[in-house]
């Protein structure tokens, strides 16, 4: 039976605490195996945790892991518009305000906004048609979708209602690609613009080209570690970041391989 991908595969871009979760087990089975008297098995562990402490919270192991996820997106590629184009924004989780209890677009989702807005205001001065199809759904039970708040924020930005196509559908980053691709085909896009962190892209450029779509990546910002002579909760979390995008692609590869992922659109029929 196929199946499509849920697991790992969130456009949010925080993860679970693996690292941290990993540290904590090694610490503990090594006080267990202390108390055992096992005592060379439990040095070997609480060294590999101190090793693991100082790769990850100095910053040597984010910064590899996101430099490998966000290469081949650090430069951004100059633009051919085509005659109809969708400038495709995957969403970043949203919050709800604790005074007001209104729903906005979370701290991470503003950088992919304002790309979008850009990108459609560059086309809209080469003369050509451009949409903005913001994908999204309430993945966080809140009551409203990240498309339309999303879309809301695009239009204070300059984007006109009737350029935004809204899928409100998706709960992960797998079915923004899904759930795009009837859209853009009823469109009759030529020319697709896939906006997302860069260590996102690269995940979501492998679901998008499962589904036919020949999407252009667009990076709208870049995060990386930091160099410190103390270990560092930010090193923690990035590294948590680049592992969840790891996951996910891992996963997608495991899926095809069992034959388990809903079957591929072929390129081009779009």
């Amino acid at each position: 039976m196929q199946r499509s991908i849920g697991i790992m595969a969130s456009a949010f871009p925080l993860a679970a605490p693996m690292t941290l979760n990993i540290l904590l087990v090694l610490i503990l089975l090594a006080i267990v195996l202390a108390l055992l008297k096992w005592r060379r098995c439990s040095r070997v562990l609480m060294s590999l945790a101190l090793i693991l402490l100082l790769v990850i919270g100095c910053g040597p192991v984010p910064t590899w892991l996101l430099k490998r996820l966000q290469a081949a997106y650090a430069v951004d590629a100059p633009i051919a518009w085509g005659q109809r184009n969708v400038i495709v924004l995957l969403g970043a989780g949203t919050v709800r305000v604790a005074d007001t209890g209104s729903v906005e677009a979370s701290l991470y989702a503003y950088g992919r906004i304002n790309k979008a807005a850009a990108l459609y205001r560059a086309c809209k001065q080469s003369g050509q048609l451009c949409k903005v199809e913001v994908s999204g759904g309430d993945a966080r039970a809140l009551g409203r979708p990240e498309a339309a708040i999303y879309g809301e924020q695009l239009q204070r930005l300059g984007v006109d209602a009737a350029d935004l196509l809204l899928e409100s559908r998706s709960m992960n980053t797998w079915q923004n690609a899904q759930f795009s691709a009837p859209l853009l085909k009823a469109y009759g896009a030529d020319r697709v613009l896939l906006v997302s962190s860069g260590f996102h892209l690269r995940r979501g450029m492998l679901y998008f080209t499962h589904f036919g779509i020949p999407a252009t990546p667009v990076r709208a910002d870049y995060v990386s570690g930091v160099a410190s002579w103390w270990p560092l909760s930010y090193n923690f979390a990035m590294a948590d970041l680049a592992l969840h995008e790891y996951a996910g692609i891992a996963q997608n590869q495991v899926y095809e391989a069992m034959g388990w992922n809903v079957q591929a659109t072929k390129p081009g029929a779009l």
